[in-house]
This record gives C-alpha cells, structure tokens and sequence, in this order.
C-alpha cells in the first residue's frame, strides 16, 4: 500500500451514501476493498448488491495544499473517459459521478471494473509475440485519443491560468505554476527556478509548431495500461487514470509512454500510432527538443509533489533523487 496524505480513506457510512446517491436508495455494497496503487486519489474495489462491479475513487478534500494544477483533477478524469470513450479508445465506462460537493464535501466517480492486469506486472506473463501486440495496440489507442481535439490548450480546469489560445502560452503557464509551487514548497531543484525558466523559455519558438490542441493522458507509464490475455495472445484492454490529462502537443504523450526511455526504443508502439495517422511518427531535431522540454515539466512535477503527499522516505526518495539527476541532465542538454 503506497502511503499518500491525499489518499483519505472514506468512511462506511460515507460509501453507502454515495452508492444510494449514485445508484438508487435501496442498493447495498456487498463486498469492499482498498486499492492499495494509485498516489493522490482514495479508491475501492466494490460489488453490489445488484452484481456490479464498480472502483470508486474519491479526490482529496478541496481544503488540501496541492500542486497548482491539480484542482479539480477528477473534473478533467471524468473529461478524459467521456471524450476518449466518444473517439474509441479503450477505457472504463463512468457509470456516476458527482462533482457537486453537496452531499459529500468531496468529488466521487464510479467507474467500470477493469477485471484485467497492468503492464507493469502483465510483461513479465507476456511472451515477446504478445507484448509487441500490445504495444501496437496501445501506440493505436493513443493515436485514436489524439484525434480529440480541445478549444483551447493547457489543463481543461475551471479558471486555469493554463487554458490559452497557444499551445506555446498554455506551457509557458504551466512552467511557471509547477516553478512558483516548487518554490512555496521549497523543493530541491538542480538551478534556482528563475535560472530554469529562462533555459526553458529559450527554446520556446520549437513550441509554435503545435497547430492543434489534442487530447493527451500525459501519464500513461505502464502503470495505467491494462491488457488482458485472451485465447489468442494478451491483448490491450483499457486505459486507466486520466486525471493528468491535457489538450498539448500530441508529441507530449510519448513522455510517459516511454517513461526514463528514449521513445524510438518502442518500435512497435511507433508503428500502432502511424497504422492509425497513416504517416510515421517523426523524430527532429525540432520535435526533440520539444521532447526535452515536455521531460524537464515532467520531472519537475515529480520532483515537487512530494511535500503534498507527505510518502514514507523509503518509498519517495529514490524516486526523487532518480528524478532530479534526470531533470538536471535534461536542463544541461538545452
């Protein structure tokens, strides 16, 4: 179990509450479990007593001190499943949700059980055959999600600093939010902030090449992909967790996707993503560098929540120290 301060467990009482609120006042849980993964979000394994299978996930109080981008996270999850879901990609199906923080102080959704495995623990069960179809899969479904197409860029929260006409804008903002939170939060960066952003903002012109505003999970490390075996090799099943999601550069995506990789090291997840553009995804120096770019955001995102969380030494401190050599070699080759 990943200790996490936002992770607040919710009562008995509270989750009979919101499966009679969600789905009838006579409907009963009839079995419950804590998930032990995930980092920010309460979630439960449920079946009722109609025979639905159900996780719940429950946001943190609005009262916590987050990370500025991370308000109204379960808005923009329960986005990305009815938007991905509309372009056919694989993900669970919202079966309640309440954002209204009325009867309960705060955001819930119901989503469909995925009765699968991630990758993360699926590779070592998979032959080689079988994980090379999955990629392939995969790289698919990310294509199909990047079809999706949002009206302006950055994160799709109500009154984001983020949300703006460029994409160029909309990241700049989003730099200057995870910088100003590192600062408050007084994380440990390899330059001061201000050092940072000008590295970062000299490169910004490769950014004015992103025309349109696509859909991207922006966290899909294997973690949050599930793939099923079937009577034909294992197969994609769902992508989970969309909460970090953002209308960006579609190139964003290959970030997580190919977490702590160099993404031309998943050739098969390449060719799934031009079998559905019908054009091979292209490495230049420009989109580099736009790469580079979207890994230093990401590493500064890890290297700063950690205050939020409050995890256990053991669990968050390789990952951190892990992160801020990557972070620092990253800022060192701009």
């Amino acid at each position: 179990m990943v200790y996490s301060r936002t992770k607040v467990p919710v009562s008995d009482a509270d989750l009979a509450t919101m499966v009679r609120r969600g789905f009838g006042a006579h409907t009963a849980i009839t079995e419950c479990a804590e998930l032990p993964d995930g980092c920010y979000n309460a979630a439960y394994r449920l079946r009722l007593d109609s025979g639905a299978r159900l996780v719940l996930k429950v946001a943190p109080p609005p009262r916590f001190e987050l990370l500025t981008h991370e308000v109204d996270l379960m808005r923009t999850e329960v986005h990305f499943y009815e938007r991905a879901a509309a372009a056919g990609v694989p993900v669970p199906a919202v079966a309640y949700a309440d954002l209204t923080r009325t009867a309960f102080e705060r955001d819930y959704v119901f989503l469909e059980l995925l009765t699968t495995t991630d990758l993360r623990q699926a590779r070592g069960q998979m032959s080689t055959v079988d994980a090379a179809a999955v990629d392939h899969e995969l790289g698919a479904a990310v294509a199909r999600l990047h079809t999706v197409t949002g009206d302006a860029y950055g994160y799709p929260l109500r009154d984001s600093a983020t949300w703006r006409p460029s994409w160029r804008e909309a990241f700049g903002s989003m730099v200057d939010d995870i910088l100003a939170d590192a600062t408050r939060l007084g994380t440990e960066l390899p330059e001061p902030p201000d050092a940072i952003a000008r590295r970062l903002e000299r490169h910004a012109d490769a950014l004015d090449a992103v025309r349109r505003p696509a859909l991207v999970h922006f966290d899909l490390w294997d973690g949050n992909v599930f793939a099923r075996p079937t009577g034909h090799g294992w197969r994609l099943s769902g992508l989970i967790d969309g909460e970090r999601a953002m209308y960006a550069d579609p190139y964003a995506e290959f970030v997580s996707l190919a977490l702590f990789r160099d993404p031309q090291e998943l050739p098969e997840l390449l060719d799934g993503y031009a079998s559905v553009t019908g054009e091979p995804v292209e490495f230049t120096e420009e989109v580099r560098t736009r790469l580079a770019l979207y890994t230093c955001y990401l590493y500064l995102v890890m290297v700063t929540e950690g205050p939020t969380r409050e995890y256990e030494p053991s669990f968050y401190e390789p990952m951190r120290k892990q992160s801020l050599d990557l972070l620092a070699n990253q800022l060192a080759g701009l």
